[in-house]
């Protein structure tokens, strides 16, 4: 889509709070500079409405440009925000604009229409006349909360997106909205660990993703977005990272990769996480009735090697074994009934809170051995 002289309002969700915030806004995928003209950001009222807005600043300048294939931060915002918070990021451009999005948002966000000019500073939403449920121009938000030990970052394709986590069983009275695994994850945290030892959750799954580069069936679209590819990116630029849970794979087999790629692709990736000091967990490949009888066998030796001596064979630093989660009893090259959305892949809410409740919380944001 291209904006037109609007404004976009984005809801973002926060594992954590803090005294201050910025963002990043991304122009990974496009061709042309990305000029936005204004930003604010603000706390949302649950729809398209926002309270204590704050102007957003980009090396001290209202307006940013961002150049092809990059992405930049804002200054940082002061705003006092609380952990479990939605916030709505609002930007306006006057000129053309074709802005990067991440269309698994799994929540409304909103346009004005074309042509509205800017309505950044607006508390109502009354000008935000359009649903959409794709995230636009946003890839991450940073708190400033000098109490947190640390940042976890999930890493991996849909199952860590979120697909599947706005299903509940008819009659579960739960809104179907921040339900992935990392919310839940995050929830867990905020309740369960001291003060000392509080950590922020970033999701950074991008779904349809593969951990290797080269598996011969990964559509073109998903090409140049594997784990090493975009790691620097989604990871690594990240602030203040202590720990991965790497949750790569499904997609691997299903396009066509066999062990071997996928087991490079997962100690390269390892190598660099734990060059910049960060603690990588891994989960074996889940099931998925759809795989041939030799992409199990390489389920298999990929498990293999992931469990074993609980490190990935002495090169991660621990195992979260999801697929003993979600797999079938009966069937345990299938998802569990109870979890499974109707595809075999993706895990409904149940199966999500299970996956979180399973995370052992006392292994999550210690430093690395040799590492400070």
């Amino acid at each position: 889509m291209t904006l037109k002289d609007q404004s976009v309002r984005v809801v973002t969700h926060l594992s954590q709070g803090g005294d201050a915030v910025r963002i990043r806004i991304q122009n990974t995928f496009g061709s042309t500079p990305l000029v936005v003209d204004r930003t604010t950001i603000g706390h949302s009222d649950g729809q398209a409405g926002v309270t204590g807005v704050r102007s957003v600043t980009f090396g001290g300048r209202r307006s940013v440009t961002v150049p092809p294939g990059e992405d930049i931060w804002s200054d940082p915002a002061e705003l006092v925000t609380r952990p479990d918070e939605d916030l709505a990021v609002s930007m306006y451009a006057s000129g053309s604009v074709v802005p990067g999005q991440h269309d698994n948002a799994l929540r409304n966000n909103y346009l004005t229409p074309p042509g509205a000019a800017d309505h950044t500073a607006d508390t109502s939403g009354s000008a935000f006349t359009e649903k959409v449920t794709a995230t636009y121009l946003v890839s991450a938000v940073d708190v400033h909360n000098l109490a947190l030990r640390g940042t976890i970052v999930p890493y991996g394709s849909s199952v860590v997106d979120g697909t599947g986590s706005t299903i509940c069983n008819p009659g579960c009275g739960v809104k179907p909205v921040n339900r992935r695994w990392t919310d839940a994850l995050a929830r867990r945290i905020t309740a369960e660990l001291p003060p000392t030892k509080q950590l922020a959750v970033a999701n950074a799954g991008i779904a349809g993703t593969t951990s290797a580069a080269d598996c011969p069936q990964t559509p073109t679209a998903f090409r140049g977005l594997d784990a090493n590819t975009r790691i620097e990116r989604d990871v690594l630029a990240l602030h203040g990272v202590t720990d991965v849970i790497f949750y790569y794979g499904t997609n691997d087999l299903a396009s066509g990769c066999t062990a071997a790629p996928i087991l490079d692709s997962y100690r390269r990736a390892f190598e660099r996480l734990h060059a910049a000091g960060i603690a990588v967990y891994v989960t074996p490949i889940t099931p998925r009735p759809g795989y041939s009888d030799q992409n199990n066998k390489d389920r298999y030796t990929t498990s293999t090697f992931v469990k074993q001596w609980n490190s990935c064979a002495g090169t991660c630093d621990g195992v979260v074994d999801f697929d003993q989660v979600l797999k079938d009893p009966l069937k345990p090259n299938s998802i569990a009934p109870g979890y499974d959305v109707g595809d075999g892949i993706h895990v409904n809410m149940a199966g999500q809170q299970a996956l979180a409740d399973y995370v052992p919380l006392a292994m999550l944001g210690s430093v690395r051995k040799g590492h400070r």
